[in-house]
């Protein structure tokens, strides 16, 4: 692949997030200027199962060549993008509680069929971090348990539902968002842990992840000074290409949390990040605000490293290369256009599906 042809896809290694429920400009423009691999979508972008479903399609369809990621954090309790009349789940920790691998894949599979429903591809879950510090707000309920074996379980049921309901799984916060007391949102959280601690905890359902199949890690901005006394988990080469690809043997999209997070933006500039991000070995860099300029911004500096051998052009060649397979075994068969109204209803918020939150809400 020349340089040309990489600066060119360079906007495939970034999903990025707008205002409002229909496709702006602006991402119209980032598509036709940098082919853009994806779009992380918000409560802000949703209305209802219809639109929501028109948004996804005509999103995918952008791509000139591929068709884009449509993603959306979609765990159940309070990180769920998309309200009724789509089924609302109960956090995780109710998974947790009951601890049934039965009721976790009804779960992921009733998860799955809404969500294909409307053309979402990718959801940024489940999150697989073993809450091992019970002061960890911004984790919580989010957790399916505080035990590594148990956490990896479950973790592995939810994946391998989802994924054969068609839709990408994207395990969640590498190498392990457990055992902080801060939030990433606002800090740069540590986890002050020793590397044989890593490996017998934290890292335990992400190797189940791994195992299952899972389409995406997401590496969280998380100081592990263990791995690597500088640089956040999301921008080190030593927790992303020597542990989680070396040393895990993870093949798949390791997708960087949102890099407009405080935990990153408050400590560089975002456009700076990501080309660390990509250098570490991310293939995937989330952008999730609305500040075209700020996307551009990042976009254009992906451009530049390239040129200026930053970032090496073969690690380049390799991440649209993951992207390519895992958008290619995604989105096979997808419709080309989006179910009706009256199909929509069949298939969203059914009785089937609330049966399955009442069943886990029991537990919540």
């Amino acid at each position: 692949m020349t340089l040309r042809d990489l600066r060119r896809h360079a906007g495939q290694l970034a999903a990025v997030g707008f205002a409002g429920p229909v496709v702006p400009p602006e991402i119209r423009d980032l598509v036709r200027e940098f082919d853009l691999g994806g779009v992380v979508l918000f409560g802000r972008n949703c209305v209802e199962p219809a639109q929501v479903a028109e948004l996804a399609y005509e999103l995918r369809a952008l791509g000139p060549e591929q068709p884009l990621w449509v993603a959306v954090d979609q765990e159940g309790g309070r990180v769920a993008r998309l309200k009724r009349p789509f089924t609302e789940w109960p956090p995780m920790a109710a998974l947790g509680r009951a601890g049934d691998e039965s009721l976790a894949r009804r779960f992921a599979r009733a998860l799955a069929a809404e969500l294909r429903a409307v053309g979402i591809s990718l959801d940024l879950a489940p999150v697989v971090d073993v809450l091992t510090n019970p002061r960890n707000t911004v984790i919580g309920d989010r957790a399916l348990g505080d035990q590594a074996d148990a956490v990896a379980r479950l973790g592995r049921a939810i994946i391998e539902a989802l994924q054969a309901g068609g839709v990408a799984a994207c395990a969640k916060h590498f190498p392990g968002h457990g055992e902080t007391a801060a939030d990433s949102h606002e800090e740069l959280p540590v986890v002050d842990l020793p590397p044989e601690r890593l490996r017998a905890v934290e890292l335990v359902p992400f190797r189940a992840a791994i195992d299952a199949g899972v389409t995406a890690i997401m590496v969280g901005h998380l100081l592990v000074p263990a791995l690597d006394e500088t640089q956040p988990a999301s921008l080190s080469p030593a927790v992303v290409r020597k542990l989680l690809r070396e040393e895990l043997g993870f093949g798949g999209l390791v997708v960087t949390d949102d890099l407009e997070m405080k935990a990153i933006s408050g400590r560089q500039a975002v456009e700076r990040a990501a080309v660390a991000a990509l250098a570490a070995g991310c293939d995937l860099l989330l952008v999730c605000g609305t500040d075209h300029d700020r996307q551009v911004a990042v976009l254009e500096a992906i451009i530049h490293a390239l040129e200026e051998n930053v970032v090496a052009r073969t690690q380049v060649e390799e991440a649209l290369a993951r992207q390519r397979e895992a958008k290619a075994r995604v989105m096979a068969g997808a419709p080309a256009r989006p179910p009706s109204a009256r199909a929509l209803a069949a298939l969203v918020g059914t009785a089937e599906h609330a049966a399955v939150a009442e069943e886990m809400a029991v537990f919540a």
